[in-house]
């Protein structure tokens, strides 16, 4: 059974950079399109970034385009995203997600995603 386990989440500052990292196991990694996802105080769970299953193309949301880079490491099973530049809007529960069919690309909604982390909380104080 797959398993997806968050790590990295801290208190950091306005500025500061941080990598959270994503120890899949269970299934074959590289097969697997994968997406972190995070969900701000009060809000709904948004899209952050994604890889496809092949490693390319990435994508990112406009919010985070240019600060965040999504990264992944198939010889450890793991998934990585590198935040630089944080800003106090960046504090959430950020999760990774992967649809459980090998090969496919679910896109940017939740919805699309079977299989989550528990995740782990980031933030960011001013």
């Amino acid at each position: 059974q797959v398993k997806l386990v968050e790590f990295g989440g801290r208190l950091v500052q306005t500025g500061d950079s941080l990598r959270l990292l994503c120890a899949v196991s269970g299934r074959t990694f590289g097969s697997y399109s994968m997406a972190w996802f995070r969900q701000p105080p009060g809000k709904e769970r948004e899209f952050v970034a994604g890889i496809s299953w092949s490693g390319r193309p990435t994508h990112y949301s406009d919010s985070v385009k240019d600060r965040f880079t999504i990264s992944r490491d198939i010889a450890k099973n793991s998934l990585y995203l590198q935040m630089n530049s944080l800003k106090p809007e960046d504090t959430a529960v950020y999760y990774c997600a992967s649809p459980n069919t090998p090969r496919m690309i679910p896109g940017q909604a939740p919805g699309g995603y079977d299989d989550w982390g528990q995740g782990t909380q980031v933030t960011v104080s001013t």
